[in-house]
């Protein structure tokens, strides 16, 4: 008996040793598995907007100093010194957004400094298109011809063949003699540390519609990247494949174009998403892609590594926004070469307006609403109701008034690009937050255009900021002379509850339906309300006029001049800040109490009473109630047809 026991504890330690050693075997594997895999490093940008310099800027209610290309290369170079083989990526909107962008087409600047920070690869966004085909040539003729490091360039969905079966125009040839002259490719590929990564680019449908300069057509971008991936896995022997695009993610899974990419392309292993300006917290994971983005302005430095298991799957660790704060101190010889760039600004551009970039315009109290706001916030907002005052000061002030009072000023949300924080306003402050586009003059600045339009267009303008400005953000109106209620409530095409203007002494007047109003607005605005027209179908259409009624065919015969130059929408709020009364007795301008509220020019009626949502129902709304109410009798016409087939069926049964 003894002996029997003896064996069966020899059994059973040797059991547990087994057990023991198959545990330890099996936590080694998982271990090598872990840790066999290959491992690639990246930092990425996007939609930087030629923010070079640090720049102060609300931020949950706080002014805050961020960004910074001298503080971001600080970044790269800690990142490099732990590993060489770090990838820098860009997803485009690289140009466009401070005063640096007035030699986007003469110095290339921003391609430059880009170089500077080690970045590799890039794309085209965009707002790269905002000074028209000359513009994003000259860049880059003049990145290439600088003779210093610039980023390979990435876009594989141009549709050239398309373009060049019609025959290319003269500035679909200029661009492809620039994208050649650049070496812009379908894709490129790098080897870092032995890893071959491949990266594309892709151009987005959103970015298209959001140019309207661009004479250039695209191929749908996820039929473009299969083809590409499908082309780089049959010539190349690569381990990872990244793209950086500008489509951008949205929180309407239909709408978000990275995330169809992502699906349509499973191949694709990680998406640098730029446009949309996200800033994600973790990246959104489609199968086993990874869409990363990390904010607008250089705000943001993302990081992440890519570790590759033993099954060849690619996973996202160590993923992070780092914040480009002043605690991180600036890289000098970078911020030199910024300095020297803004000279350039100061005597090539700034001159002509008789400004330097910090000069002090105003002093402000007032604490305006945030970018975030004006784009997000569907309501009034007093930092767009300013912008839009100044375009009517500006006009009614000029030196060659043609007497024509100016109705109503609109600024988009489209064109705010920044907001002005408490504190001394300066000529740089005030182009960063109106800094987009460039005039037929070929200066820098969109100029701003008159035109005329019925009141019950202006009605529809309003009705265009209510009921579409949620699927286009940039529709959103901020306005000068009209006053406007909605309730976001009702009927599509139907939530403008009221809208009305307003005297001197704050009296309502009515708008009248068939009477011609002058309307001022910058250049983009005016080229836009075709975007408009085909995100209603047609339904809110509005067509500019000249003071006589004529239709205006070419939008640019509609800007307006004094002493013979176009008159900039930024100089417009400069003169505008300028002229403002000093109450400080400074001499210096103060921005007045009145703009601590939004003046009541755009007010929600948030209610669902049946009351509310049906009262002064507009033409629309009784086409859509009607449409309804079609739909509701052919269903119950249905249903009783249905109802009498199924009883004829069952009577001619009983009877056989």
């Amino acid at each position: 008996m003894k002996k029997y026991i003896s064996i069966r504890k020899t059994a059973a330690f040797f059991f547990i040793m087994f057990l023991c050693l198959s545990f330890s075997f099996l936590f080694t594997a998982q271990a090598a598995a872990e840790q066999s895999g290959k491992t690639v490093d990246i930092l990425f940008l996007h939609d930087t907007h030629s923010h070079l310099n640090s720049f102060l800027t609300v931020q949950d209610d706080q002014d805050m100093v961020l960004g910074g290309f001298a503080r971001i290369k600080t970044l790269v170079k800690q990142a490099k010194a732990e590993n060489p083989d770090t990838l820098v990526l860009d997803a485009g909107d690289f140009s466009m957004g401070t005063l640096v962008q007035t030699i986007y087409h003469s110095d290339a600047p921003e391609l430059r400094m880009l170089g500077a920070l080690e970045c590799e690869v890039t794309t085209l966004g965009n707002h790269e298109f905002d000074y028209r085909s000359e513009g994003l040539a000259g860049t880059l003729f003049a990145a290439s011809a600088s003779g210093e490091p610039v980023p390979a360039m990435v876009l594989c969905n141009i549709d050239w063949d398309g373009m060049e079966a019609q025959g290319l125009t003269e500035d679909q040839q200029l661009l492809k003699d620039a994208f050649t002259a650049y070496g812009m490719k379908d894709y490129v590929v790098l080897d870092k540390g032995g890893i071959k990564i491949a990266v594309l680019g892709v151009f987005g449908e959103d970015s298209l519609a959001c140019a309207p300069t661009c004479v250039l057509k695209f191929k749908d971008a996820s039929k473009a990247a299969a083809a590409v991936v499908s082309e780089i896995r049959e010539k190349e022997d690569v381990d990872l494949i990244v793209c950086v695009s500008h489509s951008g993610t949205n929180e309407n899974e239909k709408k978000s174009e990275d995330e169809i990419l992502a699906k349509n392309v499973p191949e694709i292993d990680l998406i640098i998403s730029g446009h949309t300006h996200t800033a994600l917290a973790e990246p959104i994971r489609q199968g086993d892609t990874y869409i990363v983005s990390c904010g607008e302005y250089g705000k943001n430095l993302g990081s992440l590594t890519m570790c590759q298991t033993e099954e060849g799957r690619w996973e996202a660790a160590d993923y992070e926004l780092i914040p480009v704060t002043v605690e991180i101190p600036s890289d000098i010889p970078t911020q030199e070469k910024i300095d020297a760039l803004m000279e350039d600004v100061d005597a090539g551009y700034l001159s002509r307006f008789g400004y330097t970039r910090k000069q002090v315009l105003a002093q402000n109290s007032i604490a305006f609403s945030s970018l975030h706001d004006i784009s997000r916030v569907h309501t009034g907002h007093n930092l767009g109701n300013l912008l839009a005052d100044a375009f009517v000061y500006t006009v009614e002030n000029a030196p060659d008034f043609d007497g024509n009072p100016v109705d109503v000023a609109l600024a988009p949300s489209g064109c705010i690009r920044d907001t002005f924080a408490i504190g001394d306003i300066t000529v740089e402050d005030v182009f960063n937050a109106y800094s987009l586009g460039i005039g037929l003059d070929g200066v820098p600045g969109y100029p701003l255009i008159s035109m005329y339009l019925t009141g019950a267009e202006l009605k529809t303008g309003a009705e265009i900021d209510a009921s579409m400005s949620d699927f286009m953000t940039t529709a959103r109106l901020y306005l000068s002379g009209i006053h406007f209620r909605f309730n976001p409530n009702r009927l599509i095409l139907n939530k403008v509850t009221d809208c009305y203007m307003v005297d001197e002494q704050g009296k309502r007047i009515e708008i009248q339906d068939d009477r011609l109003y002058r309307v001022v607005c910058d250049l983009y605005s005016g080229q836009m309300l075709g975007a408009v027209t085909d995100v209603s179908y047609g339904i809110l259409s509005i067509q500019p006029k000249f003071a006589d009624g004529t239709p205006i065919e070419n939008i640019e015969d509609a800007i307006i001049h004094t002493q013979g130059r176009e008159i900039k929408a930024w100089a417009a709020i400069a003169g505008y800040l300028e002229a403002l009364e000093d109450t400080d007795g400074d001499g210096i301008a103060n921005v007045p109490a009145y703009y601590a509220s939004d003046q009541g020019r755009k007010v929600v009626e948030d209610s669902r009473a049946i009351g509310d949502l049906l009262k002064n129902p507009n033409k629309y709304a009784v086409i859509i109630m009607l449409a309804a109410l079609l739909v509701i009798v052919l269903a119950i016409l249905l249903i009783l047809w249905l109802i009498r087939r199924i009883r004829r069926t069952k009577s001619n049964t009983v009877m056989k």
